[in-house]
């Protein structure tokens, strides 16, 4: 399974962005998918989730009411749009993919698989 972020950039504080995470490689079935970020200087953390199936969703409280994960099964991707964004939104996001319902959404040592990441700035 290959994982390939696209759509970071720049945008100003209050602006939008949307990230997406296309899937490939053999039959892809995951329990979840996932963002997550990682400021310099900073510890990864989780930013939202989504389960493949029911489409249930997770977000950190930093990004409740601005972010939302979706996803298009059909198409084996996952997205993240990002509305009022704020400079300490800046980080490089990954996406990832979860095997095992066994971990919560926002479990980093659930997902078995991870995109190269992809640098989002917000400046001022």
């Amino acid at each position: 399974v290959q994982l390939q972020a696209s759509g970071g950039g720049l945008a100003q504080t209050g602006g939008s962005l949307r990230l997406d995470c296309a899937a490939s490689g053999r039959a892809f079935s995951p329990y979840a998918m996932g963002w997550f970020r990682q400021a310099p200087e900073k510890e990864r953390e989780f930013v939202a989730g989504i389960t493949w199936s029911r489409g249930r969703t997770d977000y950190t409280d930093s990004v409740q009411g601005r972010f939302t994960i979706s996803r298009d099964n059909a198409k084996n991707t996952v997205y993240l749009q990002m509305n009022s964004l704020k400079s300490e939104d800046t980080a490089v996001y990954y996406c990832a993919a979860q095997t095992s319902r066994v971990y919560s959404l926002r479990d980093r040592d659930g997902y078995a698989y991870w995109g190269q990441g992809t640098l989002v700035t917000v400046s001022s």
